[in-house]
């Protein structure tokens, strides 16, 4: 493998095209072409060879990286899991009539965890930076979540699906404030003033319940609203 012409894009600050005597091109950093001493000209054992594609595959994922979290903030396994995610593929229209079985499983699962390798280093590089932090953003979905009247345990299910390491949830429910208050003005909103009966109160509980409230925190606004009521 033959370097065939080496230069800056002129499309991306910061990017160099590597152009290969099999006609292919690699995207890398300024920084690989510095640590991989590329030159045009220059020939690649297979070991450079593959450092080279591995370089390409990083930089094409950073650049990925930026712009997932220049959309939105979030967590490293979101990151990861959006960098490494599979890509569609097209549904055939009649795949009963292909006759091969596919790809060979231990090759792409071999792949995958390739991928996985790069986009943790990927993700190790941007919190470096600090364009990435599970903590900052777990306090962010907690602030986010309890603005919108939600109770502890709709936000800890938030934190989880979002994959917010569990070590991190109780500082970031720090950022709560006291429940007492909000829980009576949901409860409040959801009777729109109709008398406290049995059937209402089982309605407001429920609702209370799905907003991630626990019995207590319910149970005390229901006996504030009684007792208002009277």
């Amino acid at each position: 493998m033959r370097i065939e012409k080496l230069e800056p894009s002129q499309h991306k600050q910061g990017r160099w095209l590597v152009w290969l005597n099999d006609a292919s091109i690699v995207r890398v950093g300024e920084g690989d072409v510095v640590s991989l001493g590329l030159y045009t000209g220059k020939e690649l054992s297979d070991a450079e060879g593959e450092a080279l594609c591995a370089a390409g595959e990083r930089s094409r994922l950073m650049e990925r990286a930026v712009g997932l979290l220049a959309q939105r903030p979030m967590s490293r396994k979101e990151l990861l899991d959006r960098l490494c995610a599979p890509p569609r593929q097209r549904r055939e229209k009649y795949p009963y009539d292909k006759l091969d079985d596919g790809p060979d499983p231990a090759l792409l699962q071999a792949q995958r965890e390739a991928l996985r390798e790069r986009g943790s280093e990927v993700a190790d590089q941007l919190a470096g930076l600090g364009l990435l932090n599970d903590g900052e953003y777990a306090r962010m979905v907690v602030r986010h979540y309890a603005a919108k009247g939600c109770g502890p345990r709709k936000i800890r299910d938030e934190l989880y699906r979002r994959g917010v390491p569990r070590e991190l949830w109780e500082e970031a429910m720090e950022e709560r404030e006291p429940d007492g208050d909000q829980v009576l003005e949901l409860a409040r909103r959801k009777l729109r003033d109709a008398p406290p009966t049995r059937e209402n109160l089982k309605k407001v509980s429920d609702y209370l319940a799905r907003r991630g409230y626990g019995w207590e925190e319910i149970s005390s606004a229901l006996d504030r609203i009684r007792e208002e009521w009277e």
